[in-house]
């Protein structure tokens, strides 16, 4: 026999549930086959994905979070298309007559936030790190935290999975030139991000965020390990949901005391996840979705001298002219990445040869001037 299939809107917005994953799980729902001999087996029913551990993930029905397994064809199938069970998913599940309960179905998510891991081979794996989120939470502190060029690479991240970008600079009540440093994060962000300086244990310096906490709206943390992520939610939960821990005095560094990604509901009805500091963020999209991360370049190329500049040392290069020089050499080496990450073995065993000859051409011209 076939297992009904149980959906609760209403209970599942304070959750984040929108229209879009509604339409969607319904869909999933019909696709997939729950067959049964138990005639105790419990209803199919849509949950999010609220935690994820190695061996089992915990998931929310709109009432409470339980503990669910994820079996190994559900698992290899997301695996074949490099894809992962990450916090925000919505999942079909249902439970047994033992009172376990069993991811049966993915619903697709409407975005992810992914990373890519390159080992060398043709094959670029992917780290999954939040689906469906409305805004990005860009967290960094004003302290040793506080580098332009790692946030231009957290925005490209987020601008390029489709999620609004809130800069969020921790720790103000630490240093004494807060203002200036928002305001040249505010210079070199693209035009209409909103950027804020607080205090993250201080509830009245974060009142300004309130306008991102909207119920049933998904926010996700993002920042090195010691920016204030952890804390942070804690103050907008008004509550010690998460562990926080001391940073190094020497650089600021955070001892990652969170190990895991986790979805809390903040008093608003909001949804925040929390999440480690990224050791490495290398971008996962090609050089076309970066284009969308950096549109600035596009519009103001238009108005270079050569169709072809590459805003390198062309003169009349309007994107220099206008650029910020800092988000200029993140684009730079953002695409230099992109197009490694779409080069065949064969292509970059081309590139080590010609890196090889020019090494060999330099060295004899050395060696002729010696001489």
């Amino acid at each position: 026999m076939n297992v009904t299939f149980s959906l609760a809107p209403e209970r599942l917005a304070c959750i984040g549930l929108t229209a879009h994953e509604r339409e969607w799980a319904a869909q999933a729902a019909d696709e997939a086959l729950f067959p049964t001999d138990e005639p105790e087996a419990e209803p199919a029913t849509l949950m999010r994905v609220v935690e994820v551990q190695r061996d089992h993930v915990r998931v929310h029905d709109g009432c409470s979070s339980m503990r669910a397994r994820v079996p190994h064809a559900v698992q290899q199938a997301l695996a074949d298309d490099a894809d992962a069970l990450a916090v925000g998913d919505w999942v079909v599940a249902q439970g047994d007559r033992f009172g376990d309960h069993w991811v049966v179905q993915r619903v697709p998510p409407r975005n992810q936030l992914a990373r890519r891991l390159h080992d060398g081979r043709d094959k670029v794996a992917r780290v999954v790190i939040v689906s469906n989120v409305d805004t990005a939470m860009l967290v960094m502190g004003l302290d040793h935290d506080f580098n332009l060029r790692r946030l231009d690479r957290y925005l490209a991240l987020v601008t390029m999975a489709g999620v609004r970008p809130v800069i969020v600079l921790t720790k103000a009540d630490l240093v004494t030139d807060a203002d200036a440093r928002l305001a040249a994060v505010r210079a070199a962000a693209p035009a209409g991000t909103a950027a804020f300086a607080v205090a993250g244990t201080d509830p009245a310096s974060c009142a300004p965020l309130a306008d991102c906490l909207l119920p049933g709206h998904t926010l996700v943390l993002l920042g090195s390990s010691g920016a204030g992520k952890s804390t942070l939610t804690n103050t907008l939960c008004g509550q010690a949901l998460q562990d926080t821990g001391p940073t190094r005095l020497a650089d600021s560094h955070g001892r990652h005391t969170t190990t895991v990604r986790s979805l809390h509901l903040a008093p608003g009805g909001a949804c925040i996840v929390d999440t480690p500091g990224l050791r490495t963020l290398r971008l996962d999209g090609d050089e076309a979705a970066l284009r969308t991360a950096y549109a600035d370049v596009d519009e103001q190329a238009a108005a270079c001298r050569f169709r072809d500049c590459r805003h390198v040392d062309e003169p009349g290069c309007a994107v220099r002219a206008t650029l910020d020089p800092q988000r200029l050499r993140s684009w730079h080496k953002l695409q230099r990445e992109a197009q490694r990450d779409t080069m065949s073995a064969l292509d970059r065993q081309r590139q080590l040869s010609e890196w090889k000859r020019r090494t060999r051409a330099g060295r004899a011209r050395a060696k002729d001037k010696r001489d």
